[in-house]
């Protein structure tokens, strides 16, 4: 599992198999598994190469496409899974663990005042459910889940599911069992 590509590792979470180039070419008719598809090629250029101007050119007309606005800058771990595609908003400067699930809806922003001025820092097997909101320089820690509509402007410690606007921090050691499958 060590010489596989953080794309076949993004694709080994949608169906737990092991992909070929051509498969994952042909799962790419599902447009969240296309846009990460787009998304980590256009990763792997320098911005400032042609091939790197010519994939982010690609990438931003299925950004608009989709309503996914990830860009290449953004440090994502491998494992990524995009449940269903539409209106998901990252800030290119926040980071996310591996084995990451994000919902429809999701904005993860940037507080622009405040004590929390920043953007979020997400660790790894976080489950972020729909239209949750993730803003400000935070740090999500490990195993968390994220309920859908939840409002996050505050650090989460590892091992809590967060519920709400405002969020409550609940504890749980199982926050994300049967939530994120095909961990790699």
């Amino acid at each position: 599992m060590h010489n596989k590509t953080p794309l076949q590792k993004d694709f080994y979470r949608e169906s737990g198999q092991w992909l070929s180039t051509f498969q994952m070419w042909k799962k790419c008719f599902s447009p969240n598994l296309h846009f990460i598809y787009l998304l980590r090629t256009a990763q792997k250029h320098p911005k400032s190469s042609f091939s790197g101007k010519i994939w982010r050119l690609i990438l931003r007309h299925y950004q608009i496409k989709y309503g996914f606005q990830i860009y290449p800058e953004t440090q994502i771990g491998e494992g990524l899974y995009l449940g269903h595609w539409g209106a998901l908003v990252i800030n290119p400067k926040a980071k996310i663990g591996k084995n990451c699930n994000i919902a429809q809806g999701v904005t993860i922003a940037q507080a622009n005042r405040g004590k929390n001025e920043g953007v979020p820092e997400i660790g790894d097997e976080v489950w972020i459910g729909p239209n949750a909101v993730i803003v400000g320089k935070i740090i999500i820690g490990n195993n968390v889940l994220i309920a859908p509509n939840a409002y996050v402007n505050f650090d989460v410690p590892s091992h809590s599911v967060v519920v709400g606007n405002p969020g409550n921090i609940v504890p749980n050691t199982q926050a994300t069992e049967g939530y994120i499958n095909h961990k790699i």
